[in-house]
């Protein structure tokens, strides 16, 4: 489904200034506009009053594609609809598949072109710092954020190469509503660009650029580290820190890293933990009837099917299963093979045994984010028991779901993943709140002994 963006009013275009003239740039910007709307008719411009946003984003898709001017906008890190149309062009410029997603091939290509646009240049690395193309074809990605708050986002891009300090830009645009076509509301946009190092000796300065009396959020689109220094620095600056899961590198370790960052007392949100809300919903509705609701205890046994790659959404979902049925971890085994099961065992308040297996699936037709789930079933080892419960994505089937036996007797039910899954408008939802979440909470605690069973049998 694509993502149809408001057309848009640039107030300013991406302009160089230096780290000191930041503030005062984008202060000229509202000035120049007129906050009121009182220059030459124009509609009412609402500034960033809502909160402000840190995107950590080392990843280097949209830079490379603003460089070989497939890519115009803000260099924000949400990978939307531009980007991927972007991505798609490139991808039949060069003759790669076209997916319009940054996978291996493509980003090896782009990183060849642009090093052959570099070498063609008497062998000389561009040493501009502009970080976007000059036009306003599309000049911003954070449509699903904008549309809604009037927010200040700050980009920290980490490149490689020789320290040559840190760039900063600043611009300024406003998507049109149609409900609303009398008031802009206004996204400023701050990007700073420099090594590790030099993101690292200017990090004194971040905190200068929030709004004050104002939400604060980081979005670290890396691998979570409580010991990094300047994440350190950021997550103290910040009401709340938000990952996706999905793109964890080291799922298990990088879990068990959010779950250190908790029980410090870090606020914490994970975007991919908003993907299982259809999960949950309909196996809470499926013992929502009283006679199968006396019939939930008797659940002995859990499959877990999900897309080969990430398994972060199946353990967060078991997680999730075992702290609202009071289970408690025991012991964990680990069978490995092309499914690289996982058998996680539980005992219940009575004492009871409970054996989860989860399985990576390799699948055809893999969705935008690694790992989702596939299937799910609930069942128990007394035949009498009215609780089999079968769930399956509507791209993947029940297959072996289907072989476990018992079918006739299941209630079986079709997830239909809600149209927002997409990291930037899960990011425009996830930006609604701010503070603790005790069920995610609760549940990540529970994976998080589920993991840390594994680590003590290891």
């Amino acid at each position: 489904m694509t993502t149809q963006s408001p057309p848009i009013v640039s107030l300013q275009a991406p302009k160089d200034v230096s780290l000191t003239e930041i503030e005062a740039e984008l202060g000229k910007i509202w000035q120049s506009y007129g906050v009121a709307g009182d220059d030459a008719g124009l509609p009412a411009a609402i500034r960033a009053a809502t909160f402000s946003l840190i995107v950590y984003e080392p990843e280097e898709t949209q830079q490379l594609l603003t460089t070989l001017g497939f890519y115009s906008g803000p260099i924000d890190g949400i990978p939307g609809p531009r980007t991927a149309a972007a991505l798609r062009e490139a991808q039949k410029s060069y003759g790669l598949p076209v997916s319009g997603k940054a996978n291996t091939q493509t980003l090896e290509k782009l990183r060849e072109e642009l090093a052959k646009s570099r070498g063609s240049a008497n062998g000389e690395a561009s040493t501009s710092s502009v970080l976007y193309a000059s036009d306003a074809k599309s000049p911003t990605i954070a449509d699903a954020i904008a549309s809604r708050n009037p927010c200040r986002i700050v980009a920290l891009c980490p490149v490689a190469g020789e320290d040559e300090g840190v760039t900063a830009q600043v611009s300024a645009y406003c998507p049109i509503q149609k409900q609303s076509s009398h008031t802009l509301v206004c996204c400023e946009y701050i990007t700073l660009r420099g090594t590790v190092a030099a993101l690292e000796r200017v990090g004194g300065m971040f905190s200068a650029l929030l709004i004050g009396g104002l939400p604060k959020f980081l979005w670290w689109k890396a691998t979570p580290d409580p010991n990094n220094s300047l994440f350190k620095r950021l997550a103290a600056a910040c009401n709340s820190i938000i990952f996706d899961s999905s793109g964890f590198s080291e799922t298990e370790t990088d879990l068990l890293k959010v779950q250190e960052l908790i029980e410090a007392g870090t606020p914490v949100a994970d975007l991919n933990w908003r993907r299982l809300s259809a999960w949950q919903e309909l196996t809470a509705e499926a013992f929502d009837p009283p006679q199968r609701r006396a019939a939930l205890k008797e659940v002995d046994r859990v499959t877990i099917d999900y897309q080969h790659g990430n398994s972060a959404q199946a353990l967060m979902f078991l997680g999730w299963l075992a702290s609202r049925l009071q289970w408690h971890p025991s012991r964990l085994e680990q069978e490995g093979g092309d499914y690289d099961i996982k058998r996680v065992y539980f005992m219940t308040e009575d004492q009871r045994e409970v054996e989860a297996e989860l399985a990576a699936i390799p699948t055809a037709d893999t969705t935008e984010m690694r790992g989702d789930l596939v299937a799910l079933r609930l069942n128990s080892t007394n035949s009498e028991a009215d609780c089999c419960t079968v769930l399956c994505s509507e791209t993947s089937g029940c297959m072996r779901m289907e072989a476990g036996g018992g079918a006739q007797s299941c209630r079986f039910q079709q997830v239909t993943s809600p149209i927002d899954q997409t990291p930037e408008l899960l990011l425009s939802h996830q930006l609604q709140r701010w503070g603790r979440e005790a069920l995610f909470e609760e549940s990540l605690a529970v994976t998080a002994q589920i993991l840390r069973l594994k680590s003590a049998t290891a």
